[in-house]
């Protein structure tokens, strides 16, 4: 049945036509996922409603374009008690501080590492160690640990993922790197697909452009991406190498023309856009974004940020977002840092633990099962 026809049925006590559909829908479709789980338990009507995928990509999409973060929220491995936190985005740019919450999250051990590898649609993929990968949406508490993909273990191997969504087929994919060097430097790689609508893994083409750093795979526009280097040592070079998720195909991103001087190159997304944060030792921190997807003149430096004392170590990472009115949310070594790009000025996170790893994720009803198909 329709959503219309079931909010037209929606009756007061007294047998009056409550509210028109239409409105019903509005409402319903602005409030926070909390409150909608316990909607669901007003009639049966209202659990249909709420459940419906229709009704599920509504709210997303209404809660992801909200301009003041009211549902995003943002996630953070902490140290030295390895724990996930979460707490709000927007508390995290205007009130400069962190109300967190500790996450119970699947498979939770005191003494195993958890790695989060990437947010889409309010999904999250999560690594527990090297083996075990689980789809997890925090909001609803709905878990989906992925099978094994078939790696042997191997001396000398270590592993990387990433997650992203295919619009085209409304599936999720996980994909694995698995990287094993050989004598001189040589290396071989193995990579593997999962689709969540179809639960498997299968194996794709071989990572073409050396070897990806050590880093999740960034999404962006249908593909995921990681910087790698075919080099290493004196003759060391970075690239950025996209994998098509629908295609199963490989490319590789042309990047800016970057600054003369001493460096390091991080990749990230931004939004919706891919984006490499440059960082000039100590001086200054550069952010450049690509404005149309694989268009090398559309790279724009974005903003400039200033190393205002020596950082020792410690450099700025590429920003979690960035606001509509120019707040920048970065990490700096194992801090959190909001940097005014309006005003140049940056104020350290109040209440923080010590960070591994954050990123950002919309609060949503999306299913960490395999998508279902939508009601006619």
């Amino acid at each position: 049945m329709a959503l219309e026809g079931k909010a037209k049925m929606i009756k007061t006590s007294n047998d009056v036509p409550s509210l028109l559909q239409e409105i019903i829908v509005e409402i319903l479709s602005r409030l926070p996922v909390e409150s909608l789980l316990r909607c669901r338990s007003v009639c049966k009507l209202w659990y249909s409603l709420i459940s419906d995928p229709h009704f599920v990509k509504s709210h997303l999409n209404l809660s992801t374009c909200n301009t003041l973060y009211a549902h995003h929220r943002l996630i953070f491995s902490t140290v030295p008690k390895i724990n996930l936190k979460s707490c709000s985005l927007y508390d995290v740019l205007y009130h400069n501080s962190v109300d967190a919450l500790e996450l119970d999250y699947p498979l939770k051990h005191p003494r195993k590492s958890v790695w989060i590898v990437g947010s889409c649609n309010g999904l999250l993929c999560i690594a527990i160690e090297e083996d075990t990968l689980f789809i997890w949406n925090p909001s609803t508490r709905k878990s989906n640990r992925l099978p094994y993909c078939g790696r042997k273990a191997q001396t000398g191997c270590y592993v990387l993922y990433g997650f992203g969504y295919q619009e085209s087929t409304d599936d999720y994919r996980v994909v694995e790197i698995s990287c094993v060097f050989k004598d001189r430097a040589k290396y071989d790689t193995v990579v593997r697909i999962y689709s969540l609508k179809n639960g498997n893994w299968k194996k794709i083409g071989a990572f073409p452009h050396g070897i990806p750093l050590d880093d999740s795979g960034k999404f962006s526009n249908g593909a995921l991406h990681w910087a790698a280097s075919k080099d290493f040592g004196s003759s060391y070079s970075w690239l950025i190498v996209s994998l098509d998720l629908a295609k199963e195909t490989y490319g590789e991103i042309l990047q800016p023309v970057y600054a003369e001087g001493d460096k390091d190159l991080t990749l990230g997304a931004l939004g919706d856009c891919l984006c490499v944060l440059c960082n000039y030792r100590g001086i200054r921190a550069e952010l450049w974004v690509m404005k149309v997807y694989g268009v090398k003149d559309s790279w724009t430096k974005l903003v400039s940020i200033p190393y205002l004392t020596d950082p020792g170590r410690d450099q700025f990472s590429v920003p979690f977002c960035i606001s509509n009115d120019g707040k920048l949310l970065l990490q700096f070594g194992s801090k959190l840092v909001v940097y005014d790009s309006k005003n140049s000025s940056s104020l350290e996170i109040q209440n923080f633990d010590e960070c591994l790893e954050a990123c950002t994720f919309v609060e949503s009803l999306v299913s960490p099962d395999a998508p279902s198909r939508p009601w006619r």
